[in-house]
């Protein structure tokens, strides 16, 4: 057998004392786009370190576990998943890892677990805590993340969003709070200054009125306008407007969207259409849709988690670091809250696994957290870029706690290279992120899509009849079947 590692060794020695004390049950008993964390010490725990016998030691059982495997177009990041696999091999040489292509999906994830199809591994986002849990779709793995050595150093921003009832249901990646990401570019060759980072809605407004030129296809601002997307961007607003989405009381989940301060975020929406005129004229673009017409430098501005936009305009868009600059979402008045919705990438573990391989799925996704093994392929990666030419983007917030020594180490890394992207202190500063309900929050997005496309559509629509309408609907179509 290869000697483990002490980190691995002792989490060994912890989790199989721990599972001695429960048992799977099929789905409640003992489960289960870049980060690294906060290394403590590796001094070896002396409790429960006895060896295990050969029928409960799992580095010597075969196991098998199919894995989130990102997309093609992803290169940068399969790179690192392989290398990963690769360094997981040499310790776990008896499990086989399969690369699953199945991408997280709230519409297929039912079908897939009833046919046994989803991963034991897979990534999905920061809205579907609850969603999954309450539906038995995303294993209890409390008592694996309890005898977790680190698990006092996540980052309890992300980790918190998947502690549902005291019970934890997925493991942190890497997370966001919604930015705006400005090209810095396009605004000096319009002549038209930056705002301040501690910016509100008017001078947004004005910014992107200013910058915006429809005769020669220049948006000030791309707002998303199809898909749940629509309706998640416009959330921001409705956020630093002082409302939120729903209420939870006695048990019973109610919509409060339809305030005051959603009647202000959609008239401010009205206002970038039609008083403005800073949004695409072909409105309906979706997430790849804005992101794309930014990287392509066809609008100055677009709302999203500030990684992936910044990503392709350094990496497709041929634009340089000193062209991009990210922003908080405006605040809606001087002195206000710069609130984004908070979002990130989590790892859920099946239910239906067996208890060795949530065991082992848990171990590989924690595999490169806190560790200087993890930070080595990091940095391979990032010199990688340098030879392609191309930039390493890292998240707004990862795993680890920000203020931790393991970070510090990760900002010492990004600070050797130039291909590495900064974000502005300023922003760091401001940036605020508010979780997203917990309770049908996508379809609270779509049904708030349909509205905007009826403001970007309609100059006269009634808004205040509009955004009643809509509350009622996800009152009565989803909020009033929720049983508590």
């Amino acid at each position: 057998m290869r000697k483990l590692p002490v980190v691995l060794t002792t989490l060994l020695a912890l989790t199989l004392v721990a599972s001695a004390c429960s048992s799977n049950n099929g789905g409640n008993g003992n489960k289960g786009n870049n980060g690294a964390n906060n290394s403590s010490t590796n001094t070896p725990v002396t409790e429960n370190t006895a060896k295990p016998t050969e029928e409960d030691d799992i580095t010597q059982k075969k196991v098998k576990i199919s894995i989130y495997y990102p997309t093609p177009d992803l290169v940068e990041a399969r790179a690192l998943e392989d290398d990963k696999i690769k360094r997981f091999n040499e310790v776990f040489p008896n499990v086989e890892i399969v690369k699953s292509d199945w991408q997280y999906n709230p519409n297929e994830i039912g079908i897939k677990m009833a046919a046994n199809e989803a991963p034991t591994l897979f990534n999905t986002y920061a809205t579907e805590g609850k969603f999954l849990a309450e539906r038995g779709w995303a294993a209890d793995i409390t008592d694996l993340f309890n005898s977790y050595e680190y698990k006092d150093q996540m980052n309890p921003v992300l980790q918190d969003l998947f502690t549902i009832d005291g019970k934890v249901y997925a493991i942190a990646q890497r997370g966001y709070p919604t930015g705006v990401v400005v090209n810095k570019k396009l605004l000096e060759e319009k002549n038209v200054p930056l705002p301040p980072f501690n910016w509100t809605w008017e001078q947004m407004l004005e910014t992107a009125k200013a910058v915006s030129d429809p005769n020669a296809g220049i948006s000030g601002i791309a707002p998303m306008g199809k898909g749940n997307e629509a309706g998640w961007n416009w959330t921001n607003f409705l956020f630093t407007a002082g409302g939120d989405i729903q209420e939870v009381n006695d048990g019973k989940v109610t919509a409060i969207f339809n305030s005051e301060a959603g009647l202000t975020a959609l008239e401010y929406y009205k206002r970038l259409k039609w008083e403005a005129n800073a949004i695409p004229q072909d409105w309906a673009l979706g997430w790849g849709d804005a992101v794309g017409s930014f990287a392509q430098g066809r609008t100055a501005m677009v709302i999203a988690g500030p990684d992936g936009p910044v990503d392709q305009a350094l990496n497709q868009g041929g634009m340089t670091s000193e062209d991009i600059v990210v922003y908080p979402i405006p605040a809606y008045e001087q002195g206000g809250k710069h609130y984004g919705v908070l979002g990130g990438d989590f790892l859920v573990i099946n239910p239906n696994a067996t208890e060795d391989e949530q065991k082992i799925a848990f171990y590989y996704a924690t595999f490169d957290y806190f560790s200087d093994n993890g930070l080595e392929s990091l940095e391979r990666n990032i010199q990688e870029r340098v030879n392609d030419n191309k930039y390493f983007v890292p998240a707004v917030l990862n795993y680890y706690k920000p203020d931790s020594e393991y970070g510090q180490k990760e900002k010492a890394l990004f600070d050797k290279y130039d291909n590495v992207y900064q974000y502005a202190q300023e922003t760091l500063d401001l940036i605020d992120g508010k979780p997203e309900s917990q309770y049908n929050t996508q379809d609270y997005y779509g049904t708030m899509t349909n509205v905007i496309q009826e403001i970007f559509s309609n100059k006269d629509t009634d808004i205040e009849h509009q955004l009643a309408t809509a509350a009622q609907f996800v009152q009565e179509k989803f909020y009033d079947t929720i049983e508590q």
